[in-house]
């Protein structure tokens, strides 16, 4: 448990009964009702936490008593701790999602964060690489040495790789040996063909391949469901990852993950961006990840000529507002050329 868990725990066993019992319940609504990922409840809880602790300290015993005045001077002592325009902004979407629950919940008498205004994150362009470099980094494992971390390989399998180095030349290579870039060229080919995050391209199953179609089905944030194509290269790699690198690394733990790891368990989301980073930085390409990848993905198929609706769907943003950023990635990228080569620019 980090420094911070722990803050926010004892802040939480310190406040009163009632307001840790109404975080308990809210968490619980998070988790179980609106399907919220762990990551996010425990941001939320992190965020009413520390709302409460400030409500309680400025007089507030009772939930009933939280009216608009606390939202705001608990915002304002936030800002006034240094915190980003971005954390302003997420901790008053968190004040406002607890305000609206516990109001219908008849905790509170009235919404009192529906009127609490936030300043509006500064939102900078994401970082893409062009259709060469992104070329070049899902390609690295094909030409470049299967990485030699050994949290990337099965432990068991590693001690077999030095007992045979240690043999000499002749021996040959490790299946398993053998069986990392298929996994690491699958991996790369995934996120920058389908656009998805790491962490749903790391809980893919293996029957979640839609050969026929050529389509995957990814569970993402909220539970939300949607099918993604892939294009001929992923395709070459899922079957070459299928037919000759799973068998190798598959082992008591890997159920029917599609992707593994350390120990044949399923690729974990840490272990991939090392992955990626590792062969962009091989590669001569900037520091990149698995969400630049990402950030590609969405901004060559707009510059492609792709709807900006079906972009959204392939991504699984729940507002378009979020896909749109991808447009102004594409303007900038045009003035950047325009600049470069026009002579009266």
């Amino acid at each position: 448990m980090s420094r911070a868990d722990r803050g926010t725990r004892a802040m939480h066993q310190a406040l009163p009964p009632a307001l840790r019992d109404a975080v308990d319940d809210f968490a619980e609504h998070l988790s179980r009702v609106r399907n919220r990922s762990a990551h996010t409840v425990r941001a939320y809880v992190t965020d009413l936490v520390s709302l409460l602790d400030h409500a309680v300290r400025m007089g507030c015993v009772d939930l009933a008593e939280l009216d608009l005045s606390v939202l705001r001077s608990w915002l304002a002592r936030q800002r006034t701790t240094g915190a980003a325009r971005t954390s302003l902004a997420r901790r008053a979407a968190s004040a406002r999602a607890f305000s609206a629950w516990a109001h219908r919940a008849g905790l509170l008498p009235a919404d009192v964060g529906a009127a609490l205004a936030s300043p509006r994150a500064h939102r900078e362009l994401p970082s893409v690489l062009r259709a060469d470099q992104a070329a070049a980094l899902v390609e690295a494992p094909s030409r470049q040495a299967a990485p030699t971390n050994p949290r990337l390989m099965n432990p068991a399998r590693t001690d077999q790789a030095r007992t045979d180095a240690a043999a000499g030349p002749t021996s040959g290579v490790t299946k398993e040996a053998e069986a990392v870039p298929l996994r690491d060229r699958v991996l790369l080919e995934l996120l920058y063909a389908t656009g998805v995050r790491v962490s749903e391209a790391c809980g893919l199953d293996v029957g979640d391949v839609d050969h026929g179609r050529r389509v995957i089905r990814v569970f993402g944030k909220g539970g939300r469901e949607r099918s993604v194509p892939y294009g001929v290269p992923a395709e070459r790699a899922l079957d070459d990852w299928l037919r000759r690198g799973r068998p190798a690394m598959v082992g008591a733990r890997s159920g029917e993950a599609l992707l593994l790891g350390a120990r044949g368990g399923r690729l974990n989301p840490t272990t991939a961006r090392q992955i990626v980073g590792a062969y962009a930085e091989a590669a001569g390409l900037p520091r990149t990840s698995p969400h630049d990848l990402r950030h590609s993905a969405a901004t060559h198929l707009l510059e492609g000529g792709a709807d900006l609706r079906a972009v959204q769907e392939l991504l699984g943003h729940s507002s378009l507002a979020s896909t749109q950023i991808y447009t102004h990635v594409s303007v900038e990228r045009l003035r950047a050329a325009y600049r470069q080569a026009h002579p009266r620019a």
